[in-house]
C-alpha cells in the first residue's frame, strides 16, 4: 500500500473527528491535524452549551438530518466506551399560544419522519409533571435530547486518533493551501508541508482557508455572538432539562432558552448579535479586519435590510439584562433578574451567502484532494463523527 499522507486543519470537534476517522478508516497511512491554538477546542467547540440534539427540527432527507441521527448514536457509544458524561435530561419545546401549538405540529412530524425516539405532543398540564415551573399552553417533549461536555467529547476523540497513530501540530496556524499535480503544500507560520490530502475543518476561519485555497468566495462567515447568563445556585431547581421557544420562521435565530449543563449549571440564552469578531470574546473586544470584512459585504446589508425586527430584539438583550432575563420568563415565569450572573460568550461561524441568506445546511465543498467544511452550524457538534464518517467514505468514492 503506497502512503498517504493527509492534513486536516482545524482542531475543534470535527476537524479532530475527521482526523480519527482518516486514520480508523486506513484512507490514510499519515495524518496530520493543525491547530493554531495550544490546546484543542478552543473556539466554538470549547464555547458550547453541551446540548446533544435528537434531531427534532431538520428537513427530513437533509445531510443535517441524516447526519445528526447517525451522530447521535456515535457520540452515545464514545461516551459509554470512554466513560464521558452523558444524560439525557430530555427537552420541552413550549408553545404559548395557538399559533405556535400548530408550528409543534409540524416539527413533531419531522421529529417522526427522523426517527427521533419517545418525541410526542403532551398538554400544559403534562408539561408542568416535567418542568414544573414552566408555562405553556402545549410542547413537544423530547425525553432522549441529551447533554455532555464536548471539550471532553474533543480530547477522547484526539486520544483515540493519536493512538491509532495521528500527530498533532499545535501552534501551527494555516495561512495558505496550494494544489500543485498530485500534492497539496500546506503553508503555516512555521513552514510549509507537502500532502496528499487536506480537510479544511477551521470553523470561525474556515471560509478564508477555503478561499486561499482557490475555493468559492460565498458563503461567507459572519460572526454572531452568543451570551449566556447563569441561574444563582438556589435557582436551579426551577429548571430540570432543557426549555426551549417554538422556532419562528420570522427570525433568523431561536431567541433565549434554558438549557442544563452537564457540570449542573443551568444556562440562559444565548442572544445573538453581530459579533465586532470573529475570536472578540469580550464585549467591547473587535477585530477591525473581521469587521471591516463584514461591513464590505453585500450578503451582509441584504441580510440586515430583512432582519430589522430580529436586530431590535437582539439589541435589547444585548443591552438590558432585565430584557434578556423577560425573554426567558415567556417560558419560566418564576424567574427574575436577580435570579442569574454574568456567564459565557461564544461566537458562531455562521455562514450567508450573497444574497444574504443564511446557510441552514452543512456545506462540504472541495476537489478530490482539498475538502472544505464551509458551514456546519448546530448540530454540528452532535453531528461531528457522522460527518467525519461522510466526507471520508466522500473521498474513497
Amino acid at each position: 500500500m503506497r502512503t498517504v499522507r493527509a492534513a486536516v486543519v482545524g482542531g475543534g470537534i470535527i476537524g479532530v473527528a475527521v482526523a480519527r476517522e482518516l486514520m480508523r478508516s486506513a484512507t490514510a497511512t499519515e495524518v496530520v491535524l493543525y491547530e493554531k491554538e495550544s490546546h484543542l477546542a478552543h473556539h466554538q467547540t470549547g464555547h458550547n452549551s453541551g446540548v446533544v440534539h435528537a434531531g427534532l427540527y431538520y428537513e427530513p432527507g437533509s445531510l443535517k438530518a441524516q447526519l445528526c441521527r447517525r451522530g447521535v448514536g456515535l457520540l452515545k457509544d464514545l461516551a459509554t466506551r470512554r466513560n464521558l458524561p452523558y444524560e439525557e435530561c430530555g427537552k420541552v419545546v413550549v408553545a404559548r399560544d395557538g399559533s405556535e401549538r400548530g408550528r409543534l405540529e409540524t416539527i413533531l412530524e419531522r421529529a417522526l419522519a427522523n426517527g427521533v425516539s419517545g418525541v410526542r405532543m403532551i398538554d400544559g398540564n403534562e408539561l408542568a409533571s416535567i418542568e414544573p415551573h414552566a408555562r405553556g399552553i402545549a410542547a413537544l417533549h423530547s425525553p432522549t435530547t441529551a447533554i455532555t461536555d464536548y471539550k471532553r467529547v474533543t480530547q477522547a476523540l484526539a486520544e483515540e486518533f493519536v493512538e491509532a497513530g495521528g500527530e498533532l501540530r499545535m501552534g501551527h496556524e494555516v495561512i495558505s493551501l496550494q494544489e500543485r499535480s498530485a500534492r497539496v503544500t500546506v503553508g503555516t507560520r512555521r513552514g510549509s508541508h507537502e500532502h496528499d490530502l487536506v480537510i479544511n475543518c477551521a470553523g470561525l476561519q474556515s471560509d478564508r482557508v477555503a478561499r486561499a485555497a482557490g475555493d468559492a468566495e460565498s458563503p461567507r462567515i459572519v460572526p454572531f455572538f452568543g451570551a449566556y447568563f447563569l441561574l444563582k445556585a438556589d435557582r436551579r431547581h426551577l429548571v430540570n432539562g432543557l426549555i426551549y421557544p417554538v422556532p419562528d420562521a420570522r427570525y433568523p435565530f431561536l431567541g433565549v432558552h434554558l438549557t442544563k449543563r452537564i457540570d449542573g449549571e443551568i444556562m440562559v440564552g444565548p442572544n445573538a448579535f453581530l459579533s465586532g469578531g470573529r475570536e472578540s470574546y469580550g464585549p467591547w473586544q473587535l477585530s477591525p479586519k473581521d469587521l471591516g470584512e463584514t461591513i464590505g459585504f453585500p450578503g451582509f446589508w441584504r441580510f440586515a435590510a430583512g432582519n430589522i425586527p430580529a436586530a431590535i430584539r437582539e439589541g435589547r438583550t444585548v443591552l438590558s439584562k432585565k430584557a434578556f432575563v423577560e425573554a426567558a420568563r415567556d417560558y419560566v415565569p418564576d424567574l427574575v433578574a436577580e435570579d442569574v450572573v454574568p456567564g459565557s460568550r461564544g461566537i458562531r461561524a455562521q455562514a450567508m451567502n450573497r444574497d444574504g441568506r443564511l446557510v441552514d445546511d452543512f456545506v462540504i465543498t472541495g476537489s478530490a484532494r482539498m475538502v472544505h467544511v464551509r458551514n456546519a452550524p448546530s448540530p454540528g457538534a452532535t453531528s461531528s463523527m457522522a460527518i467525519a464518517e461522510h466526507i471520508v467514505r466522500g473521498l474513497s468514492a
